[in-house]
C-alpha cells in the first residue's frame, strides 16, 4: 500500500468487528476499549469476524478518514491470540499485514533441557 501519511502508531484492535460500524462507532472503540486519543494522528486497523475486511481509521487534523480493504478470495493473518485488546505494529508488519503476511511470526520456545 502506498501511504500519503505519516502516522505516529499503527494499532490494531484485537477484536473483531462488526463491520456497520463507521467512523464514529470505530472511534468510540478507540477511546472506549483501547483507552486511545483518537485525534492523535495515529492508525487504528480493525478486522471483520471473515477475516476478509479491514478498516483503517485515523485523524488527519481536518478530520476522520477511514480506508476500506477487502480481499476477494483470500483472509488475512489477524493475530486474535495476542494477550492485549491492541497491538502496536511497526511500518513492516503493517505493510505485511496489508500483504497477508503473518505480523506475529512463529512463537518462541524456550526449554530447560534436552532429555
Amino acid at each position: 500500500m502506498q501511504s500519503f501519511i505519516e502516522p505516529s502508531a499503527v494499532f490494531l484492535h484485537r477484536d473483531f468487528v462488526d463491520f456497520r460500524k463507521s467512523i464514529n462507532g470505530l472511534a468510540a472503540i478507540v477511546e472506549d476499549e483501547l483507552n486511545r486519543d483518537a485525534y492523535t494522528g495515529e492508525l487504528f486497523v480493525f478486522c471483520n469476524k471473515a477475516k476478509d475486511k479491514l478498516k483503517i481509521l485515523y485523524w488527519d487534523k481536518t478530520g476522520f478518514a477511514l480506508w476500506y480493504k477487502r480481499l476477494e478470495k483470500q483472509k488475512f493473518k489477524w493475530p486474535s491470540n495476542i494477550d492485549c485488546n491492541e497491538f502496536e505494529l511497526t511500518d513492516e508488519q503493517f505493510k505485511w499485514l496489508l500483504s497477508g503476511f503473518d505480523v506475529l511470526g512463529h512463537q518462541e520456545l524456550q526449554y530447560q533441557s534436552m532429555i
